[in-house]
């Protein structure tokens, strides 16, 4: 049951936290209490979409050689069951919503547009080339839109624009690794593989990589942001965003390695350790008088 929930694949949902690291109000305990719950009832809602895709690509998960092993696919949970669980945990994440958030009208009308959408993409969407990885960076959009409407915070261009970028990169890789399966065993396992071909994903990931990070490099020395975090060392954290990208791709096109960016997030050292030092450059450019302040009572 916990394999068919995915909760691994929840670390996407972190995205949702976003809002308040860029908006300074990381300190402010009613805005993280928020976004916890806005995480919890995406992340039932993201386990219930799960379960009724396990369901709907039964059959193609069967020949799949990673994916046979999925719950559904290899009869460890029966689809009637993989219902059931489905329907609870969308009623969770409904709950979750009603009980204990302060905007519940506004984050169930944001799900239930995730949903309809990520069910429309498993029926029949993902079949597409190119709709397919845009849907699905749009769920990271969603995500931030999320943090935004449980917290009260405007997520700005920036934070939006760069999310998409770099999860449009992230699904690109996975379907990559798609169409090196395809190309070494000749059996096709998503009906839009032969739409894509290696040269063409080589080409897009170096590309969609590429404007990522000049992105992220512009967003870094834009004056409004240098104003609004009042500080010119932003462009530093731009190393970090420059080596973890690089990371990726190389684990994507000499390690053959990135159909899975949850399982990489959770097992590669190198990209957590950038990550990490993104983040705490980013604390210590936002919250650095803050820290200051806590480490002075501490003293006192």
């Amino acid at each position: 049951m916990i394999k068919l929930l995915r909760p691994e694949q929840w670390t996407k949902n972190f995205f949702i936290f976003l809002p308040v690291f860029f908006g300074g109000q990381l300190l402010n305990v009613s805005a993280i209490l928020s976004c916890i719950i806005a995480f919890i009832a995406f992340s039932f809602a993201a386990s219930s979409i799960y379960c009724f895709n396990d369901i709907h690509d039964i059959e193609t998960d069967k020949q799949h050689p990673e994916k046979c092993k999925r719950p559904v696919a290899s009869g460890a949970i029966s689809p009637k069951t993989a219902y059931s669980i489905m329907a609870v945990c969308l009623l969770l994440s409904i709950c979750t919503l009603y009980l204990f958030s302060e905007n519940f009208m506004g984050l169930t009308i944001l799900i239930s547009f995730y949903y309809m959408v990520n069910v429309a993409y498993c029926i029949k969407l993902k079949n597409y080339a190119i709709v397919d990885v845009i849907i699905i960076a749009a769920g990271f959009v969603f995500r931030i839109l999320a943090g935004g409407i449980a917290t009260y915070i405007q997520p700005s261009e920036w934070i939006i624009i760069m999310t998409f970028l770099l999860a449009l990169f992230l699904a690109f890789a996975k379907r990559r690794d798609d169409v090196v399966l395809y190309k070494d065993t000749g059996v096709s396992h998503r009906k839009n593989t032969n739409q894509y071909n290696l040269e063409f994903m080589n080409q897009v990931i170096t590309l969609i990589a590429a404007i990522t990070i000049i992105a992220y490099i512009m967003y870094t020395l834009s004056p409004n942001v240098i104003e609004y975090f009042n500080s010119e060392h932003i462009y530093f954290t731009s190393i970090f965003v420059l080596i973890g990208i690089l990371r990726y791709l190389q684990i994507s096109i000499v390690n053959l390695k990135s159909g899975n960016p949850a399982k990489i997030l959770l097992h590669d050292r190198f990209i957590q350790c950038s990550i990490a030092g993104w983040i705490v450059s980013f604390l210590l450019i936002i919250y650095s008088k803050d820290i200051i302040a806590i480490f002075d009572r501490i003293a006192l």
